[in-house]
């Protein structure tokens, strides 16, 4: 969705004063206890939520907790598992937030230690999975940057909503460098890649199988094709692809299974006959 023109430049303000908050709290190597406070402000500063109505602590799901819930009347719009500022995130990190977001039916999961943001969408399906939307550093970006802006812009209180939300997050997996990479390595592309070597040089005889071996072996990078994100990457191209590729069912007006008839009288008032449509 686009950004209004206030909330941008909100985020791209507040992101500036917040890189020396998060240098500094770097350099002091603080607990995550007080890692919790500087995200809970950065909510409220960055993203527009109301610090003392909108951003709960230690959220209860079913007798445990959640270190922070963005809450915007009834609608929980997303949970945050936080971790200190100097702890590298793992892919373990978020597993109980994931968990805690299926729980309670929550799609948008964060994971931060208040430099790295990690947003996830939880995929509700046995077993539940989630989906990597996007990461970002925030000590190594521009916060003029117009796809943190975006980013940040969709999670923010003015710009949340389920359909933009969903959107973004298809935009994100269809531009990533694993979905990029599944293209690459598709049929079609590997037939253009062939049309445009045989530009070089009539005489290139090249298999589409040794072809897409160079491409996977020594173009692109392993973690791009072998890796689970890679997999997740194959599968939202074929499913995107399906829905795409269904033939569309198109009604003629003329069609045989038209049936016209009359009422009892010939007209129907203002010279409209009356039509039925058999079911077909």
């Amino acid at each position: 969705m686009a950004i209004s023109k206030k909330v941008a430049e909100r985020i791209v303000q507040q992101l500036k004063r917040y890189q020396g908050v998060l240098t500094e709290a770097k350099n002091r190597d603080i607990n995550e206890s007080d890692t919790v406070v500087i995200i809970a402000d950065m909510l409220a500063d960055i993203f527009g939520y109301k610090k003392y109505v909108e951003i709960t602590t230690e959220f209860a799901i079913r007798s445990t907790y959640v270190d922070l819930a963005v809450k915007v009347g009834l609608e929980v719009r997303f949970l945050i598992e936080a971790k200190a500022v100097g702890v590298a995130l793992k892919d373990f990190h978020v597993k109980q937030a994931i968990d805690y977001g299926a729980n309670q039916g929550v799609e948008w999961v964060i994971l931060t230690n208040g430099i790295v943001w990690q947003v996830y969408k939880i995929q509700f399906r046995q077993p539940v999975d989630k989906v990597l939307i996007y990461e970002v550093d925030l000590l190594n970006v521009n916060p003029k940057n117009t796809q943190i802006i975006e980013s940040f812009g969709n999670l923010s209180r003015e710009g949340f909503t389920s359909s933009s939300m969903a959107a973004f997050c298809q935009q994100q997996q269809a531009t990533s460098k694993f979905s990029l990479a599944a293209i690459i390595l598709s049929p079609p592309l590997l037939q253009a890649i062939k049309k445009e070597l045989r530009r070089i040089s009539s005489s290139i005889k090249i298999e589409d199988d040794y072809l897409k071996a160079i491409l996977q072996n020594e173009v692109l990078k392993r973690e791009v094709v072998e890796s689970d994100d890679a997999k997740q990457a194959m599968d939202f191209l074929k499913k995107s692809l399906k829905t795409v590729s269904k033939p569309k069912v198109k009604v003629q007006a003329t069609s045989p299974a038209v049936v016209e008839t009359k009422t009892d009288s010939d007209h129907m008032p203002g010279g409209v006959q009356e039509i039925k449509h058999d079911e077909i």
